[in-house]
């Protein structure tokens, strides 16, 4: 008797140890060691953990009757809890004063990803169209990184045709709602590289495979200055920069596609970027440089597959398959000491 209870401990111990790595790892928070603060108004240097749920950020300027459309766009489910972005939360995080609501069109959904995910970013037709003109879905993965946000699935739809810089609204609105705020100095820096990018992505929209590279490019280049500035070392130059952004260009393959005038403002943003506190965030190293290595071949609308979705079907199939497993184990266990 005491040993088929020994037996059945160590087969109950191992099954929950091997359930539970991925409940575990899902769950833990990831120290930064860089400064944070607990204030809701200046928020958190990067995210530290994990999205507890689901959400959708409707743009203030959609109009009531097309939600339901905007929301099958998305992918929504009933289980997402709704908010509005409105032009006063785009002056919050972003700092840029005089955004109307009916601006807002642009929408966004946020999905928890498996942990080391990264953020991966879909931009979903409407109607059988892609109504962001200017953002590609490079962009936002890369200029939410650089906010402090990490392993999330975000996708963009709008109604009608719009540049798509409002998303990110809804994106940090969602975030904060989560309780995990962003620090304002970080997701204003951000959207400065949003801005520096724009241009040079525009003037190689024939080329399908520039908006990946340059992003990574820049996230590299993000990544080496906050080592520096990590490391005590003095802040690089804007000089240092253009020179840091030639190399990595260079090793992409784009450095002749890319103007001097569009390098001088891209280091620009960079330099702030490197000035904010997020670039005192080993986590952000960490995370910057995994967007960075994904985006370098990404091409297209679509980043995230479900096998990225924390909780997706694959994954319940697995945990299914090896409850199926031990079981079996189990049973047999009991069997021969029954």
């Amino acid at each position: 008797m005491k040993l088929k209870q020994i037996l059945l401990g160590v087969v109950a111990v191992t099954l929950a140890m091997t359930l539970g790595g991925r409940a575990v790892s899902a769950a833990a928070d990831t120290t930064d060691t860089g400064s944070t603060s607990s204030s809701a108004t200046s928020g958190s240097t990067v995210q530290t953990k994990a999205l507890s749920k689901a959400y959708v950020v409707y743009g203030a300027g959609l109009a009531s009757e097309d939600k339901d459309t905007v929301a099958s766009a998305l992918g929504v489910k009933s289980n997402y809890t709704v908010l509005t972005a409105t032009g006063n939360d785009y002056a919050t995080y972003l700092n840029s004063a005089g955004t109307s609501d009916a601006s807002m069109i642009s929408s966004v959904a946020l999905a928890p990803a498996d942990p080391g995910t990264g953020v991966k970013v879909n931009i979903a037709q409407y109607n059988g169209k892609n109504n962001i003109t200017e953002v590609t879905a490079q962009q936002y993965a890369m200029v939410a990184t650089m906010a402090g946000v990490k392993d999330v699935i975000i996708t963009v739809t709008a109604d009608k045709t719009v540049s798509g810089e409002s998303a990110l609204t809804g994106v940090y609105k969602a975030l904060a709602a989560d309780g995990l705020a962003l620090n304002s100095e970080n997701t204003q820096a951000a959207n400065g590289v949003l801005d520096a990018t724009q241009p040079a992505i525009d003037s190689n929209s024939d080329d399908s495979k520039y908006p990946g590279k340059l992003m990574s490019a820049v996230g590299s280049v993000s990544s080496d200055l906050a080592k520096k500035r990590q490391n005590g070392d003095d802040l690089a130059t804007k000089a240092d920069i253009e020179a840091m952004l030639q190399k990595a260009l260079a090793k992409q393959g784009i450095d002749g596609k890319t103007s001097s005038t569009q390098i001088n403002n891209i280091s620009i943003a960079l330099s702030k970027v490197q000035q904010a506190p997020v670039s005192t965030s080993k986590t952000y190293v960490t995370n910057v440089t995994n967007v960075a290595n994904n985006l370098a071949n990404s091409i297209g609308d679509k980043m995230a597959s479900v096998k990225d979705f924390a909780n997706s079907a694959d994954a319940k199939k697995a945990e299914n398959f090896i409850v199926q497993i031990w079981n079996k184990i189990v049973n047999f266990f009991k069997g021969l000491l029954g």
